[in-house]
């Protein structure tokens, strides 16, 4: 990768533009990959409910039945079929023609269960499938989801979702800042921000629907930066810490008799649902705590009713609708008693953490049901058109044409007023620290700068010494 020597840089790709094109340069070009697999992978996610529903309509759906039998019974019939595991939580049916789902501990991944199968008008198990996470998403979907948040590669593989979330808006709004001096240079009009040039041609032209389609993709940029950092192993750690620092924790159930509310993450209730002793239990139990927490309020269709950590603490019952209004209310029961020892609900939720659940569920697609889907949809598939025409602009200025990188000089922070450098600098250490990856990748970026300067310099010298008579 060679650097050419410039002319002088005119007053337009001066200070502070020089040195945000130099770092949306780099972080387009070596980060704008695991940007682009991200924003594949997550329209592949968007798609994935109708297509889930598709697949395991013989799981999923039954003929509605007039009446429905007890859970007893339908908790009876999954037992009937000898599971492997540990029985932790039903899910009773939401509506007629679904089937109840009861979930076993069968020694899977973590936050995957055997779910059974149960038509609840007639008890008969219509199959068993891995159910995964709080949204019970089914194999293929899983499948999606784990592809986009780790290529399928476990842990090691969440860092390439992280460095994708955490540089995708330093891309974007150093995109817009070039784009706005770029339109002032121009003397435009503020309708020119978002269309591509009238009468432009070729690069010219690419530039111009990059910067404008850059402009129109901005919000939806930044919305799902945020929202994809706080699932992220590091950066994700430290947005918990902070919320937890200034009281805007997701409050969790206490499960084991004494009331209370504890931080706990975003969207989820602190519960850990194991079996029973087995010579205690009786299936009519959940009968009774669902009868209690219907009692206390708990009336969203879909809900989780999970036996208890450990004998003697409360069963919890859970709401887990997470489209728009946002049901997610969740009470602890005494089973003995039916009397509720601790509460949660979502009108409680400091605000902080009810915009972190809707930005959430806004970001997996089901907040707003189909609607939110053809958003996402047409937000990635604009974002795969910038990222191509951004590679499109660097290869019309590549290297192996002879024209070099087409970077303005170095030394734009060093030329800068002190104060604002040093502001500078603060700035990016602060962000370094709390998105480790942004750091990293960031001091990798300059190093590689760096280095190529020196060679670039050398072989100017080189080149002056040759000439030299």
């Amino acid at each position: 990768m060679a650097l050419t020597t410039r002319p002088p840089v005119s007053p337009n790709r001066s200070g502070w533009r020089g040195l945000v094109l130099r770092l949306h340069f780099y972080a387009g070009l070596l980060v704008g990959p695991f940007i682009l697999v991200a924003t594949v992978t997550g329209v592949l996610y968007v798609l994935t409910p109708q297509l889930e529903s598709f697949l395991y309509a013989e799981q999923l759906r039954v003929p509605p039945a007039g009446r429905e039998l007890p859970l007893a019974d339908q908790v009876r019939a999954a037992l009937a079929t000898d599971p492997s595991g540990d029985l932790v939580a039903v899910r009773p049916a939401p509506e007629p023609g679904a089937t109840t789902r009861v979930l076993f501990d069968d020694g899977l991944g973590e936050s995957e269960h055997r779910a059974v199968f149960v038509d609840p008008g007639t008890g008969a198990v219509k199959g068993s499938l891995v159910s995964y996470g709080t949204s019970g998403v089914l194999p293929f979907r899983t499948t999606i989801d784990q592809l986009h948040r780790n290529l399928l590669l476990g842990e090691p593989g969440r860092l390439y979702s992280e460095l994708a979330a955490s540089w995708l808006w330093v891309v974007a709004l150093g995109g817009l800042a070039l784009w706005i001096a770029r339109w002032r240079t121009r003397r435009a009009s503020v309708r020119d921000l978002v269309r591509a040039e009238p009468g432009a041609t070729g690069r010219r032209r690419i530039v111009g629907v990059h910067g404008s389609l850059g402009t129109w993709l901005l919000l939806g940029a930044l919305f799902l930066s945020a929202t994809g950092l706080t699932w992220s192993a590091y950066a994700g750690e430290n947005v918990s810490a902070l919320r937890a620092s200034l009281g805007w924790s997701t409050p969790s159930l206490e499960a084991d008799g004494h009331a209370g509310h504890g931080g706990g993450a975003a969207g989820e209730h602190d519960v850990a649902p194991a079996q029973l002793d087995s010579a205690r239990f009786d299936p009519a139990q959940f009968d009774t705590v669902l009868a209690a927490a219907r009692a206390a309020g708990i009336d969203a269709t879909q809900i989780e009713i999970a036996m208890p950590a450990e004998p003697g603490a409360a069963w919890t019952v859970t709401e887990i609708k997470r489209s728009w209004p946002t049901e997610v209310d969740a009470v602890a029961i005494d089973a003995g008693t039916g009397a509720v020892v601790d509460q949660v609900r979502f009108a409680d939720y400091p605000l902080v953490a009810k915009l972190a659940r809707w930005g959430i569920d806004a970001h997996m697609g089901v907040l707003f049901g189909v609607a939110n889907q053809v958003v996402l949809v047409a937000f990635g598939l604009g974002m795969i058109t910038l990222i191509v025409l951004g590679y499109r602009m660097w290869w019309l200025r590549r290297p192996t044409r002879g024209r070099g990188w087409r970077l303005v000089p170095r030394g734009r922070l060093r030329s800068a007023a002190r104060p604002a450098a040093v502001v500078a600098v603060l700035l990016a250490v602060g962000l370094g620290w709390f998105a480790p990856l942004l750091g990293i990748s960031l001091l990798a970026f300059l190093v590689v700068d760096v280095v190529l300067g020196r060679l670039a310099a050398r072989r100017s010298r080189s080149v002056r010494s040759a000439n030299r008579p």
